[in-house]
């Protein structure tokens, strides 16, 4: 993948991640504040329902009716004792029960009535005067009221007047309406602090509960029109963040959740994209260095050949041997080579079946040692073992390739000196190869283990092999249940191998 793409990959992921982002901000700032009207429309409903509900109640009780034929009743509201009447009751002087007219014989058959609905007033608490015909009026019997209903009625509704007075109130309970109001908000579910303010027609304003109202940024007025004209309610609260969002938390974990899953995607799709950048590196790394490598003995054994062909005409036999073996142990090589790219693809595969057998670990690890000493003189390679024996199920041929191949790297990437430890553990054998190069750094620790990776060097090929060595190495350790680790420090690099002891 060419760079530039790679760029402009990794700059549209970054920009389809903000514009995720931003959309889902604003789409959870938009339903918070459409919650947060909704919360304020509702406070406001049972604003006006708890004014609407103090106003009736309020009314109901102060329900005056008056009784009596029209002729009475017309004079009685054109006399001055109607008006001192309307004062006694705003003083809350009046006893309905009792109160009578007794100064005035035109009031004297007039009857009060309250706290009854308008439609309501029964004939059991009224006085009906039936005419004989005499003309005197008498008052009628239980008995003779059960039997003439239809037409006491009639003559009720022709001889009687029902007056209904309201009396104003200047003023407003807010204790009695906070009762009321806290009711309407339980009904709708809304756990709120608030407070009220309420300013009569004179300008006059009444608080209740003054630090909230302080506090508060959120207020709505009432728009009942039960009100008294002049004045006004205001109802101020707090508290409604919590409730907001909880009301709307099914709506935020899904948009964290969609989010979470498109950025997550996008960032696994990065990673991928990476990924595949990395290998077509390495590809283009391993084609170079196998052409390299296989270019050398091809070389050698055309020269060979060439030799053979052009310079042994006298067919001398030392000069064919050497030709020959020179071309044979070459030709060798590329097998090698070979095998190991094919063992490398196995790898990937479950085709690789190992060949247990039991063996003593210290021994065959002492021979690999002492087989490496031997061939690298300039290098100290030493085994330090708890044990004479270990023994441990394993393949022979892989396992032992598998610490080769770690040997190889210190031999080639490491310092002078190179230690194996062995232990044997009561669960666990534990195999550490150490040297003391500082070569590798903590960027390359996590991929020293990945195939057809090598450890830049500067010059491609002035370290040989194809980077897969330490992943065979992996393959075969886990393949024995096994795990291989690397830790550095800032003088030794360590291998460490834990295999089960079993």
């Amino acid at each position: 993948m060419q760079k530039n793409s790679y760029k402009n990959v990794l700059y549209f992921i970054t920009l389809v991640i903000l514009v995720t982002l931003s959309i889902q901000v604003y789409w959870n700032f938009k339903n918070y504040e459409a919650s947060k009207q909704q919360l304020i429309n509702d406070v406001q409903i049972s604003l006006d329902n708890a004014v609407d509900q103090y106003y009736t109640e309020l009314a109901e009780r102060n329900a005056i009716r008056f009784s009596s034929d029209s002729s009475n009743i017309k004079a009685f509201f054109k006399k001055s004792s109607f008006s001192r009447f309307l004062k006694k009751i705003d003083s809350g002087d009046v006893n309905f029960k009792s109160y009578t007219f007794s100064d005035d014989s035109v009031h004297s058959d007039i009857r009060i009535f309250r706290s009854l609905s308008a439609d309501s007033i029964d004939c059991r608490d009224m006085h009906i005067h039936n005419l004989d015909s005499s003309g005197t009026s008498k008052f009628s019997s239980p008995i003779n009221r059960v039997q003439n209903n239809d037409s006491r009625k009639k003559i009720f509704e022709e001889l009687t007047s029902k007056i209904i007075i309201s009396i104003n109130e200047d003023s407003l309970k807010l204790e009695v309406l906070d009762t009321i109001l806290r009711n309407q908000l339980k009904r709708k579910q809304l756990n709120i602090n608030y407070g009220v303010t309420f300013q009569d027609q004179k300008g006059t304003s009444f608080n209740l509960r003054d630090t909230i109202i302080n506090q508060s940024e959120l207020k709505t007025k009432t728009k009942s029109s039960y009100l008294p004209r002049g004045s006004s309610l205001e109802l101020s609260f707090m508290n409604t963040t919590r409730m907001i969002l909880k009301k709307n938390l099914f709506g935020i974990m899904l948009s964290f959740l969609l989010v979470s899953a498109v950025i997550g995607c996008l960032l696994y799709l990065l990673k991928i994209i990476n990924h595949q950048k990395q290998l077509a590196e390495l590809k283009n790394d391993l084609i170079s260095n196998i052409t390299h490598e296989f270019k050398t003995p091809i070389a050698t054994i055309s020269a060979a050949l060439e030799g053979i062909q052009n310079f042994n005409q006298e067919n001398d036999p030392e000069k064919t041997k050497k030709y020959v073996e020179m071309s044979s142990n070459q030709l060798g090589k590329l097998n090698t080579m070979v095998e190991k790219i094919l063992e490398t693809a196995t790898m990937d595969s479950e085709e690789l079946k190992l060949n247990l057998e039991e063996l003593n670990i210290v021994d065959l690890v002492q021979g690999i040692t002492n087989r490496h000493q031997a061939n690298t003189p300039e290098k100290k390679i030493k085994l330090h073992s708890t044990k004479s024996t270990i023994w441990k199920k394993v393949d022979a041929f892989h396992f032992e390739n598998a610490i080769n191949n770690i040997i190889d790297n210190a031999i080639k990437y490491g310092g002078n000196t190179i230690e194996l430890y062995l232990k044997n553990m009561n669960s666990h054998i534990i195999l550490e190869i150490k040297d003391n190069g500082t070569s590798l750094n903590k960027s390359q620790k996590d991929k020293i283990f990945e195939k057809f990776y090598r450890v830049p060097k500067g010059n491609t090929h002035d370290v040989k092999g194809f980077g897969i060595g330490l992943f065979y190495t992996k393959t075969i350790i886990e393949k024995h249940g096994g795990t291989i680790e690397l830790f550095l420090n800032q003088e030794v690099t360590n291998f460490k191998i834990t295999l089960p002891n079993g």
